[in-house]
């Protein structure tokens, strides 16, 4: 009776189904792509950009920054005469797959197309449905922000024709179901390569340092490769899971623009997903950098970082380094600490930031800005202290180098 009594609401709902009118089935069917869609959505973490501070999410106006000048994004809600309303499936998925909004005008790879070409035809209608889905909002957005001569939008077919090639992503056959589904997933709809991949002057990508690092806001992007000294080399598959699900691994914490990927995206993603990635990203080939040789600690720079160190970050780093768990970051073999750029490391020094806030680690950990009393050459002293103590290695930095993030970043938001 009791295996009678589980499957009898299955049976019933076979029955309802079939009884169904086929405009009621439809429905069902919108239903299973809308939600399929957010969790698309929530993937390539679109919220991310098409959101401006204080606005409504999806709605659009946030101001990208790139080398050319700034780049308002879009209003995707459906609404008919500032959003996305009026558009098509088709019209929808020429956007992700071709670059070109309706009537043929061409993108700017602010939007990644040059990913989400890879993505398939049925993820993107499952992803328009979703955005059909939502309340219709009604806020228009300047597009035309860029300087002459970048504001030629015609100048795109230039541009892809060198450094765009269009195509949904082809998996590998000698490689296992999970690695295609996390090549997928970052090659495409995560266009982690945006920003984890250098750039070369026409702000394409340099495809010989693909996932070898970055520049984001004037945020390191870090080298997410197998890289054994500043990339996941150290890291297990699991160790990469934990980082994407709660912004936390191996005393490393989320920060900056990834603090943002982690709160919308990774952590509200599956964990086979997860896996997924991690698997993918663990098997991208290590570049094998040589490391530097450390900076002598009898280098005049060094001794004054270390007194700056002991004095004003050993309370929380801790001397030696190794920070405590769950709150305060790591410094000692942090992979952050051994890129070739140091951006992160003074920015976060001269504005402060804040950790990524998980379902899991609910709490996110602040880093008070200490720019008001170090100066550039106090700075540059401290981050190549730290770059070359604790068993670190890294090139020494310079008060020039600290002067020019200082330009771009007071008064920046976290």
């Amino acid at each position: 009776m009791k295996q009678i009594a589980t499957l009898r609401p299955r049976y019933l709902l076979a029955l309802a189904l079939l009884a169904m009118p086929s405009a009621a089935l439809a429905d069902s069917d919108n239903y299973v792509d809308v939600a399929r869609g957010k969790a698309l959505v929530t993937a390539g973490d679109c919220v991310a950009c098409h959101t401006a501070p204080g606005g409504t999410p999806f709605a659009g106006g946030l101001a990208l920054q790139t080398p050319f000048g700034a780049i308002m994004t879009p209003n995707i809600t459906p609404d008919n005469a500032t959003g996305i309303g009026s558009w098509s499936a088709d019209d929808f998925a020429r956007a992700m797959h071709e670059g070109k909004r309706p009537g043929g005008t061409r993108l700017y790879p602010a939007f990644p197309y040059t990913y989400y070409t890879k993505v398939t035809r049925a993820d993107s209608d499952a992803i328009f449905a979703y955005l059909r889905s939502l309340d219709p909002v009604s806020n228009t957005v300047n597009r035309n922000t860029l300087p002459f001569p970048f504001n030629i939008r015609s100048s795109m077919s230039a541009w892809n024709a060198l450094f765009f090639t269009p195509g949904v992503f082809k998996p590998d056959p000698n490689k296992s179901e999970e690695f295609n589904r996390g090549a997928y997933l970052v090659e495409g709809l995560g266009h982690c390569g945006a920003c984890h991949t250098p750039l070369n002057a026409f702000g394409a990508n340099k495809s010989d340092k693909y996932l070898q690092g970055g520049q984001v806001d004037n945020w390191t992007a870090p080298n997410i490769t197998n890289d054994a000294r500043a990339g996941l080399g150290k890291w297990s598959v699991d160790d990469v899971v934990q980082y994407l699900k709660v912004g936390q691994a191996r005393g490393v914490i989320a920060s900056g623009p990834m603090k943002d990927v982690v709160e919308n995206s990774t952590s509200k993603m599956s964990d086979a997903d997860l896996k997924a990635m991690a698997v993918y990203l663990k098997e991208r080939g290590a570049t094998g950098s040589p490391a530097p040789s450390p900076v002598s600690a009898d280098d005049g720079r060094m001794k004054v970082g270390e007194a700056i160190y002991v004095d004003t970050c050993s309370a929380c780093h801790v001397r030696n380094g190794s920070g405590i768990e769950h709150v305060f970051p790591k410094l000692a073999g942090a992979t952050i600490v051994a890129q070739d750029d140091p951006t992160s490391l003074i920015r976060i020094i001269i504005a402060g930031g804040r950790g990524a806030a998980t379902d899991q680690r609910p709490t996110g950990p602040a880093m008070p800005s200490l720019g008001f009393r170090l100066n550039d050459d106090q700075i540059a002293a401290v981050v190549t202290y730290v770059r070359n103590s604790f068993g670190n290695a890294a090139s020494p930095v310079t008060a020039d180098a600290v002067k020019a993030v200082r330009g771009n970043v007071t008064g920046a938001a976290d």
